[in-house]
């Protein structure tokens, strides 16, 4: 029997340290926190220094944190910063510069192909940029590793998808003595296949990875992805519907699944709770009535989905269809403002909304859809939607929907609160991804005690089918198949219009039990998962 070993050092970079582009800055953010309690400033994150001379809002430099190691590093010719990011645990992270590395961009190329397979013929754009930080990346884990001595210590270098991998086979060739851990969220050819609209799942298991990266144009993500995944000392990934993809798509089976967890630092408590959800509640109710000009109910039931802009992977053609079902209903008996919250092409904040808000009146435009100003509304797919399914926002309407367009955060310029901040005000959020390899918007509503619908195509739908499936106990998860999107429609604006009809008391319950299920995905009942994952590797290699 293989001993238990524990990482004494844990150096983990990805894109997304102290760079809140997706769903991977909150997986690293929220655990980061456990981690530091385990290990304290034992956990260092590398990620892309890609503020430059701006201030970046998620680090803060020091010049005396790690001063030794930081004076051999400038001194090799390594362009680092070194500090904490700016989360709960505060952990150490390092941003890592890597534009000098592109002159050298060719050489690495032929050398990984002739030393771990990886054919980056077929690469542009942003391969090249993440394969050039996570090069780098692998050259400072290097510098610190020597700095600290690898002999006689259990280190661990967790290497964060596809996009940081080169750091991965870096770490293999000049540093033998550390254990490699490669983590897919979500492997590069079964999103592309699910992103081109071809059937991923009832055709699953006659896919070929190899043969779809041909037809995808996707040579160069995959095959850097699946050598990383072959080359590693432990491979993971966060869900079981993912670990199936990996053994397909990937031919590697999956060493352990590491599911997403959350961190209940996020969460108000107490009276704060009550006080954060009401000032949420009038922000949103406030803004959607001036975009509408109209008066809304105190009572309507406020409802959202969010999360990337992926059309149909994120299932936001579901949600509007099925909204626009909810809106023919007869059933419908209060008023239900459907709100889309996904980055698309903006220019900016509405000017015209920032001084009807600033000055307290109503705005009379014919944009009755958007808080932020589009590039172009006439091809983005929400206003196309919203065309069809003449969604027009009128007075009289029951249904009305609003479009925030921009990231949520304190420079939007409409909201100027953070997500989680706008998050608590929500009476409902749902989700109805087809292809969804963990979900954390799902996982955040049900943390700030809001119940949510998502599909069985998501991890984090299939993981929540243990502990509920009724929207009125927290979490509904609807079936979802290639071709079953009117029977979704129909389950999900059957949920909506049941939940709008709740009294106050059986609300109060639902919110409980979505409380409930939360607490099963606290980060300290999903450590151990990574803790085996460390073992693994750390197996591997002594």
């Amino acid at each position: 029997m293989k001993e238990n070993k524990l990482p004494e050092y844990i150096l983990e970079t990805s894109w997304e340290v102290c760079n809140k582009v997706g769903g991977i800055y909150t997986v690293l953010s929220t655990r980061a926190a456990s981690m530091q309690k385990e290990h304290k400033d034992k956990v260092i994150f590398f990620g892309p220094d890609v503020w430059k001379t701006a201030t970046n809002p998620y680090f803060q430099q020091s010049k005396s944190l790690l001063k030794d190691w930081q004076a051999q590093a400038k001194k090799a010719g390594l362009k680092i910063k070194v500090g904490r990011w700016l989360i709960p645990g505060k952990p150490i992270a390092v941003l890592v510069d890597f534009q000098h590395m592109f002159v050298r961009k060719n050489d690495i190329y032929a050398h990984l192909w002739e030393r771990f397979s990886v054919n980056s013929i077929a690469a542009y754009g942003d391969y090249d940029e993440s394969g050039m930080f996570g090069y780098a990346v692998g050259q400072a884990m290097e510098s610190f590793c020597k700095h600290i001595g690898v002999e006689g210590k259990n280190i661990v270098a967790h290497i964060n998808e596809w996009m940081t991998a080169l750091a991965l086979f870096y770490v293999k060739e000049h540093l033998p003595g550390v254990a490699t851990i490669f983590t897919t969220h979500a492997t590069s050819i079964g999103r592309s296949i699910a992103g081109n609209h071809k059937p991923l799942y009832d055709y699953f298991t006659e896919y070929n990875g190899d043969q779809m990266a041909q037809e995808l144009n996707m040579v160069s993500k995959h095959s850097v992805e699946k050598q990383a995944a072959w080359w590693a000392d432990c491979f993971t990934t966060v869900s079981e519907i993912t670990a199936d993809e990996c053994a397909q798509l990937l031919d590697k089976p999956v060493d352990v699944v590491t599911p997403n967890g959350f961190e209940a630092d996020f969460v108000p408590k107490g009276k704060a709770f009550e006080v954060k959800r009401n000032e949420a509640r009038t922000k949103l109710l406030n803004v959607a009535k001036t975009v509408f000009g109209t008066e809304i109910d105190d009572n309507a039931l406020l409802v959202a989905t969010s999360g990337r802009y992926e059309y149909k992977n994120k299932g936001i053609d579901v949600f509007l269809e099925s909204i626009k079902r909810v809106a023919d209903s007869r059933e419908l008996n209060r008023q239900v403002v459907a709100f889309v919250a996904v980055p698309a092409y903006v220019k900016g904040p509405r000017q015209d909304l920032q001084e009807a808000l600033s000055k307290g009146h109503s705005l009379q435009s014919w944009n009755k859809y958007t808080t932020h100003e589009l590039h172009d509304y006439g091809t983005d797919a929400v206003m196309g939607a919203m065309r069809w399914f003449h969604f027009e926002n009128r007075a009289d309407d029951k249904v009305k929907v609003l479009f925030i367009p921009s990231y949520i955060d304190t420079n939007d310029g409409i909201f100027n609160c953070s997500y989680y901040d706008l998050l608590i005000g929500f009476d409902l959020t749902l989700f109805p991804s087809y292809y969804e390899p963990w979900g954390y918007t799902p996982l955040e509503s049900v943390a700030f005690k809001i119940p949510t619908l998502t599909t069985s195509l998501s991890g984090f739908g299939r993981w929540a089918l243990n502990y509920s499936n009724d929207i009125t106990q927290g979490v509904e998860v609807v079936p979802r198949s290639d071709y079953n999107t009117h029977e979704v429609v129909a389950r999900i604006a059957d949920a909506l219009l049941r939940y709008a009809q709740l009294s106050q008391k059986e609300v109060i319950q639902a919110r409980k039990a979505a409380a409930a299920v939360a607490e099963k995905a606290l980060w300290k009942h999903f450590m151990p998962y990574y803790n085996e994952a460390y073992s693994i590797a750390l197996n591997k290699i002594k």
